[in-house]
C-alpha cells in the first residue's frame, strides 16, 4: 500500500523540521502544506526532503487538509496518514495505522487518546467526551476520540467523499461522510504529548461554526 504522511501547518517552524525527520524513518513520504504561516515554517520545510505546497494565506484546517488530499490522489497513492505538526502525535504511532490498514473494511484508522488523559487539559477532556458520543451517534458507530486528527484515510473514502467544510469541522464531515458510505470507523490507541502551545481553534467561533454544520448536515440526511 502506497502510502504518504500529511502535515498541514500553521506557524509551526519550532517542531517542523524534526517532525519530517521522524516520520521519514519508516520510509513514508512527507507531504506539509503551509497555510499562510507568518514565521518560517515555509523555508523550514523547502530545507526537508518532503513535496511542499502552499496555500499562500491563511485558509483553514480543512482546505488545508483537501489540498494534501488532492495532491494524494493525484499522485496515486492508496491512503493517506494525517498529523498535527505541533509535535502532539508522535510518529512512533504510526505502525498501529499501518498494521490497522490491513483490513478491507476499514475506511478510516482514527488515533484514540481517551485511554490516558492524564495529561489532556481537562477542557479538552470534556470537549473530546462529549463531540464523540454526538459524532458516534451520527455516524451508528463508537468513534471514543472524534476530534483526533491523527488518521489514516483510505483512498477510496477520498475518491467518494464530497466535502462542504473548509474549517476545523472538515474532520467531523470526513467521518460522517465515511460512515455513510457504510466504512468502518476503527480507532488505535495513541499517545498525545502536551505542551504549553496555543491552540489554533478558537473556542468560541470555531465551536458555533461546528453545531450550524451539524444541524446543517442532519437536516439534509
Amino acid at each position: 500500500m502506497k502510502i504518504c504522511v500529511i502535515l498541514p501547518s500553521h506557524n509551526e517552524e519550532q517542531t517542523l523540521e524534526e517532525l519530517i525527520h521522524q516520520i521519514r524513518r519508516f520510509n513514508l513520504p512527507v507531504v506539509v502544506i503551509d497555510d499562510g504561516s507568518t514565521d518560517n515554517s515555509l523555508g523550514v520545510a523547502r530545507k526537508t526532503d518532503a513535496a511542499v505546497l502552499s496555500n499562500g494565506r491563511n485558509l483553514g484546517k480543512g482546505a488545508t487538509l483537501i489540498k494534501g488530499f488532492e495532491y494524494a490522489m493525484r499522485n496515486g497513492f492508496d491512503a493517506v496518514i494525517t498529523m498535527d505538526a505541533d509535535g502532539q502525535h508522535l510518529p512512533s504511532d504510526i505502525p498501529a495505522f499501518l498494521q490497522a490498514a490491513a483490513e478491507p473494511r476499514y475506511g478510516i484508522v482514527i488515533g484514540n487518546r481517551m485511554a490516558a488523559v492524564r495529561n489532556m487539559p481537562m477542557v479538552r477532556v470534556i470537549t473530546n467526551t462529549f463531540m464523540s458520543w454526538m459524532i458516534s451517534k451520527i455516524c451508528k458507530q463508537r468513534i471514543p476520540d472524534s476530534q483526533c486528527g491523527f488518521r489514516l484515510i483510505k483512498k477510496e473514502v477520498l475518491q467518494k467523499t464530497k466535502l462542504s467544510t473548509r474549517k476545523f469541522e472538515t474532520e467531523s464531515e470526513i467521518l460522517f461522510e465515511t460512515a455513510k458510505l457504510g466504512f468502518v470507523i476503527h480507532s488505535v490507541p495513541v499517545k498525545t504529548i502536551y505542551r504549553s502551545e496555543n491552540s489554533h481553534i478558537n473556542p468560541i467561533s470555531d465551536t458555533i461554526r461546528f453545531f450550524k454544520f451539524v444541524r446543517r448536515y442532519k437536516k439534509s440526511r
